[in-house]
Order: C-alpha cells, then structure tokens, then sequence
C-alpha cells in the first residue's frame, strides 16, 4: 500500500503534487518523493520520512515544469530504511521515464532473472517498482523506430507489461517530452482514478491521476472516472487524453482491506464510497455481536480511533447501546500498522492512544477496531482499557480473521505473524486477554461492502480467504515469500 498521484497542469506542479501527497500521507509514512518534468528535463527529491519532514522551500524550487509525479512510501517490498529504494524510479532510455507504483508484484523471481540475461539491464535495489520501470522501458523501446512517440506504441508497450509482470499495480510514470502514462492490472486490485478541470483563463483541461478521489475534490478536479482494469490513459504535454484497453483479459476485483482500513473515509473507490461501506460493516457486525453476547454483557461500544469509528456507530445505534469515545489519538504518532517492525509497532501504541478512566472505570466494554492482524495493537488496547477500569472487555473487528499473507501490496507477508493463523478465535481471544472476541463474517464483509454495487461483483479477499484472484500465487511462492521478506 502506497499512495501516488500524477498531475498534468498549465502551471507549475510542485505545489500541486505535494498537497496532493499531504492528503495521501495515511497510505504510507516511511518515505516520500516527487518528480517534475520542465519539457524534457527532469527534476527529482525523495526523502525517508512524512512529507512535512522531508520537503524544504530549496527542495521545492528545484521541482521545475507543468508535469509531476509524487510518492509516498509504505514498504512491502525490499528495504523500508534505504532511502535509494523510495520512490519514484528513473531511466534514462528510452526518452526518460519517471516512474511511482502502488502495489506488488508477484514474480520478482522471475523478473529478476529475465531483466539480466534477456533485457541486460542492471537493478540498483531489490525494490519491484524498479523492475517495473525497466520492464516499462524496455517493452517501450521495442515499439519505436524513430524519435517520436505515438500513443499507440505506448500502449502497446504497456500491453507487453501485463504480458510479463504478475501481482498489483497501479502505476504512474512520465517520459520525458511527451507525456503522463498511467495504468492499473488487469485485476483493478489497487485503486486509480482520474480528474479533470479547466484552467483558469484557458479552456484547455489539467489532469490528475490519483490513489484516492479525496484528492481530486480538494484540488477542484471533476472525477472522470476509475481507471479500469487493464486500462492505459495517455496524457500529452498538451493535455489531450488518449486511453486504451491494453490486457487481454481483465476482470475488477479490488482489494477489500481498502476499504476496512487502508482508505480515507471520505473517498469514493470503483463507485463505492469507503465511509457508507463501513458504516454497512458495522450493521452486518452488529447483528453477529448480538448472537454471541448475552442481553447486558455491554454497557458501551467504544471504537479504536479513527478507522473504526464509522462502523461502531452502526453497533451501537443498531443493538441499542450507549456509544462513547474511551480512547484519546495523538494525531502526531503515525499508523501503528504501517509502521516496519513489531517492536516499533508495539511502542506506538502507547503513544498514539490513551484510555481515558472514566470512560471504562466498571463498565462492560465492547471496543470495535476494523481489523485484526498482528495482533499487537489489540492486545495492547484490552491491557489498556483494564488498567483504566474496566469491568469487562469485548473485543470485536469489523473485519473476518486475518489468516493468510497477502502478497498485493499489504504488509502482511507471513503466517507466523498473524495472530489468527493456526489459532481458534477462542484462542486468539485468549492470547489478547479479551473476555469474548468476535470477527465479521467474511460473506458479511462481501455483501457490506458491495451492496447496491453493479460494476464491481467481487472483492480480493486473500487475506481472510487464502483465494489469490491472480492464480498465480502458489503455496511454495508464499513460502518464498515467509522466508525471504520480514514486515
């Protein structure tokens, strides 16, 4: 999970690009960048940490050009302390791409062996998105014969990229003296969507490409529409748009932890808005809580700041409890999930929320997160709320047992960090020291988030599942993956 725009304008687009990282800053915190292009020169700044910390004015000046591409980092794939694997990725041939990915490919192996001995070209890092960019340039440099640039060579180009790369993508990349590219895998299991507006005192159109609509509404752009699965869109310096089909197969199955958790609320993905889809999660939790609580086993639903919120609104409303706020969020600690390594994870905790005692003090409490994974953080959050008083603690999440790895741009890489892998929910309530625990069902999860929905059918649910839409996730790459990659 990371988040990315790309922005075609008729004034500078440093600025633009870097509100726009501000506004995605929640899809990732470990690293950022943005590139600009000022015709055919390229202006480039990335830094390890949030985008406040690493952008100063000099940095700022330096991003010359009508035409940016912006990052920010949540490391799923090589090593989230080298700062030479922050995004964007650039080559210098054909032209000059520029290039920032969400998502994660699922045959590096593969790649790795193929970029060498076939395309002969060199990776500086063991970062996916610098494979893509590569097999980018090299499928681009089989298109053309001459200097110019058609954007039916670029789809084609793109074309041959799904033929070789596997996994999720979504993908923005500029070459340099032509234009903005940007494409989605032929599963749509990351999200892109794009915007238009006019420019001020022209009747020409600026473009933005982003992770996230919200993007688009704070800088005044129309929503064009979702990219679709497999689809490419070529925007020229000019700002004429060109948009292509480019899989041979391709089906919409977006990734349903967006919606449980990785998204803003106020977003809308494939027509599905996230803030109604949780609030519709927590209708189908509340009648699962109902069936294992008794009558008075809860006096106050509570939910884990902010994520939550929506769907413990809709339990309490719905079983008829008292709705209260027991938790305080210092909005300056980052996403404890997001955050590499358990221990740092672990002592986040802490730091970014407090129990508040009156709130708890002899009360049975039913606190509502949106999901589960590791483990830690809950169990802290019922340590917590015991300390603050707490007669009794209910634990339930929004979200089905997380029990597999997810390989699609999640860190969640293996079994053994997944507290609900191997284990009974007894069990895992046991080991959170919760006195009930209780999961969404995974066909309540489904119907919640696609009710009412007619383009989209169906969710990438591998993490609660095992299924992998891709088909080409097999149990000794997940054993490849467990023991090659540390979250």
């Amino acid at each position: 999970m990371c988040g990315i725009v790309g922005i075609v304008s008729t004034e500078p687009a440093n600025q633009q690009v870097y509100d726009s990282l501000l506004l995605l800053q929640h899809r990732g915190q470990d690293s950022t960048g943005i590139a600009t292009a000022d015709g055919s020169m390229f202006h480039m700044h990335k830094a390890r940490g949030q985008v406040r910390e690493a952008f100063r004015t000099r940095d700022m000046r330096s991003l010359l050009g009508n035409m940016g591409v912006g990052h920010v980092r949540y490391a799923t794939k090589g090593d989230a302390a080298n700062e030479q694997e922050s995004q964007p990725f650039y080559v210098n041939a054909p032209y000059g791409i520029i290039l920032v990915h969400n998502g994660n490919l699922t045959n590096t192996r593969e790649l790795t062996g193929d970029l060498f001995q076939i395309d002969r070209r060199h990776m500086n890092s063991t970062s996916d998105t610098e494979m893509l960019v590569n097999v980018l340039a090299t499928e681009l440099e089989g298109q053309i014969s001459g200097l110019d640039l058609s954007p039916e060579q670029v789809f084609a180009a793109v074309a041959q990229v799904h033929e070789r790369v596997e996994g999720s993508y979504a993908t923005i990349a500029m070459i340099a003296g032509h234009g903005l590219l940007a494409f989605r895998d032929p599963w749509g299991i990351r999200p892109l969507i794009l915007g238009r507006r006019t420019a001020i005192g022209s009747d020409r159109d600026e473009w933005v490409v982003a992770s996230e609509s919200l993007v688009l509404e704070a800088g005044d752009y129309e929503v064009v529409r979702d990219i679709a699965p497999g689809e490419a869109i070529f925007i020229t310096l000019d700002g004429e748009l060109y948009s292509q089909q480019c899989a041979r197969e391709s089906r919409l199955v977006p990734c349903s932890f967006e919606y449980v958790y990785l998204a803003r609320p106020d977003s809308v993905m494939n027509g599905i808005s996230v803030y109604e889809a949780r609030l519709r999660l927590g209708d189908r939790l509340a009648d699962t809580v109902a069936r294992h609580t008794a009558a008075g086993d809860v006096d106050v639903v509570m939910p884990i700041p902010d994520s939550s919120r929506p769907a413990a609104m809709n339990v309490a409303q719905k079983l008829g409890i008292e709705y209260r706020e027991g938790f305080y969020k210092n909005r300056y600690v980052g996403r404890t999930f997001i955050m590499p390594g358990q221990a740092q994870r672990k002592r986040s905790v802490r730091q970014k929320l407090n129990a508040m005692s009156t709130e708890f003090k002899g009360k049975n409490v039913l606190i509502i997160d949106d999901s589960i994974v590791r483990g830690t953080t809950s169990k802290e959050i019922v340590d917590m709320a015991r300390h603050a008083g707490a007669n009794k603690v209910t634990f339930a999440s929004a979200a089905p047992p997380v029990r597999f790895p997810h390989v699609y741009g999640i860190n969640m890489p293996s079994r053994q960090e997944l507290v609900a892998s191997g284990r009974t929910i007894s069990e895992i309530g046991t080991l959170m020291g919760a006195d009930n625990l209780i999961y969404q069902e995974v066909e309540d999860m489904k119907s919640a988030i696609l009710e009412g929905q007619s383009a989209v059918t169906d969710l990438e649910m591998s993490c609660f599942t095992g299924e992998y839409v891709t088909g080409t996730v097999t149990d000794e790459y997940l054993a490849w993956v467990e023991a090659t990659q540390l979250s």
